[in-house]
């Protein structure tokens, strides 16, 4: 750029200027960097952002005092302004570059280092509606004359290394420091914090040694203590450990008195002495019915009562809605029902695992699939562990799960599944279903896989890392088997120049 005359308005765009400004907001490293020749005793305005009346950034050369003053803006939003006395304006050659890490400013000109300073940390949080002009501080004032030339303003530690690569580099930065402290600030922050919690823990545990937690068992909605017994059904039931385990309850051998025998009864699991009747032959229980038909056809009616079969009124036979060759007379009735009666609505005595199903002249009970019989009428039934029985269909390579009237076939770790009773060996190399490093090789076995480093790498398999035999010096990195990624500046295998 020359700048010679007074009538120019050199400034970004505020499209270009927001641009830029994304990249500086709330930025507390960066360097600005130029080459110039400025005319003999001129003063003016080398790079200037400002907003308003506030400059927040303004590098200016002053030929008549011959300084160079940095105005800008700390977090106090105090206006500061830094002078360095030093004659630039002397129409010769020159590269400028002004370093700010944070609180820490450094000058130099033509590669030396002219001023180091401890300074206020500047304040970049740009507003909106900002300006970036270039040899002017507005349209009316502070225009440098002269040229300029490679106008940088750069967003990274250390930017004067760009202009001087030969400089010394310092490591950490200043504003590297202040992000340590910082960061040390937080951690202690958390430890302090932690700290009280595992004390809070350490209490609350010792407090917990002093009591025993007793573990409880929950079944069909009540719960029941450590070691509490029960009946369900046709189970003994016992809470052991948190977990409910049963088994199939063993009726005792009962022998009746005279004029009684064993039955079942309504909401127990095992027969008990009931009173009976002998009629024609057969035992009745109490309160059993029978009919018996006449020569001529009525039907009578008779109950088992007080060890006796004795008459009892007929009840009234409903009208049925279907022809006579569908009626089914009943043993306990004198009132027939049509086919496809649906004894299971009238009520029923099947239990858990037990379902209804009608006769032509009654109800009985049978067990659902997967579950057997606890006594004879099928009232009360229980799971079939087909896995423990060896009544189930799993094959090799797969493991056997009972679940509630069947069972599962689960696959063994590294195999996929065939069926629902087979499984086979799974290759996760080839399918690219391993946890290997994309720097590890992949090797199949049965049952799995083993991950290996690649040459030139180290490391468990999963996670592999590039190795460097003579390491990287200077800050740099090791990204593939001995080779060294150099920060700018520096060169060599190891960055050692």
């Amino acid at each position: 750029f020359f700048f010679l005359d007074t009538s120019r308005s050199v400034k970004a765009s505020p499209e270009t200027a927001e641009v830029f400004f994304q990249k500086l907001r709330n930025k507390y490293e960066f360097t600005i960097l130029v080459t110039l020749k400025q005319a003999h005793l001129n003063s003016g305005v080398i790079l200037s952002i400002h907003h308003l009346d506030h400059r927040y950034l303004e590098l200016e050369s002053s030929g008549h005092r011959n300084e160079i003053r940095l105005h800008y803006r700390s977090g106090s939003h105090r206006s500061h302004t830094e002078v360095f006395p030093y004659i630039l304006a002397d129409d010769k050659w020159h590269r400028l570059s002004l370093a700010i890490s944070a609180s820490h400013l450094i000058l130099h000109v033509d590669c030396n280092k002219i001023y180091e300073r401890v300074v206020e940390k500047p304040f970049m949080d740009l507003p909106l509606g900002t300006t970036f002009w270039l040899g002017q501080r507005n349209n009316a004032h502070g225009y440098f004359k002269g040229i300029m030339q490679d106008v940088q303003l750069l967003v990274m530690p250390q930017g004067f290394i760009s202009q001087c690569p030969d400089l010394n580099r310092t490591c950490p930065t200043c504003n590297d420091f202040h992000g340590l402290v910082q960061k040390i600030m937080e951690l202690q922050d958390i430890l302090a914090k932690t700290s009280a919690k595992l004390s809070q823990a350490e209490q609350r545990m010792n407090k917990l040694d002093q009591c025993y937690c007793e573990r409880t068992c929950t079944m069909k909605g009540t719960t029941y203590r450590e070691f509490e017994s029960w009946t369900d059904g046709c189970k003994n039931c016992t809470c052991m450990n948190g977990t409910v385990q049963c088994e199939a309850l063993i009726c005792p051998h009962s022998d009746c008195p005279l004029n009684s025998a064993l039955a079942y009864v309504d909401g127990k699991c095992c027969k008990e002495c009931q009173s009976v009747c002998i009629f024609e032959g057969r035992t009745y229980f109490e309160g059993q019915r029978e009919t018996v038909y006449s020569s001529s056809g009525d039907c009578v009616l008779f109950q088992c009562k007080d060890h006796k079969m004795q008459r009892i009124p007929k009840d009234s036979c409903a009208a049925l809605n279907c022809p006579e060759s569908q009626q089914i007379p009943l043993s306990h009735s004198c009132c027939k029902i049509c086919k496809g009666h649906d004894f299971c609505t009238e009520g029923h005595n099947c239990m858990e695992h037990s379902v209804c199903r009608n006769l032509d002249d009654r109800a009985v009970c049978i067990c659902r699939d997967g579950f057997r019989a606890l006594r004879e009428d099928n009232a009360y039934c229980e799971d079939i562990d087909e896995c423990a029985e060896g009544r189930h269909y799993c094959r090799e390579n797969t493991m056997c799960v009972n679940t509630p009237g069947s069972f599962m076939c689960i696959c063994k770790t590294g195999y996929i599944r065939i069926d629902d009773y087979s499984c086979t060996e799974h290759d996760e190399c080839i399918t690219n279903q391993h946890n290997c490093d994309e720097n590890a090789l992949c090797f199949n076995t049965v049952g799995g896989h083993n991950c290996v480093c690649k040459p030139g790498y180290t490391g468990n398999g999963t996670i592999c890392k590039a190795f460097c035999k003579d390491g990287c010096r200077n800050g740099g990195a090791c990204i593939a088997s001995n080779v060294c990624a150099c920060p700018q500046g520096f060169t060599g295998p190891s960055c050692e120049t």
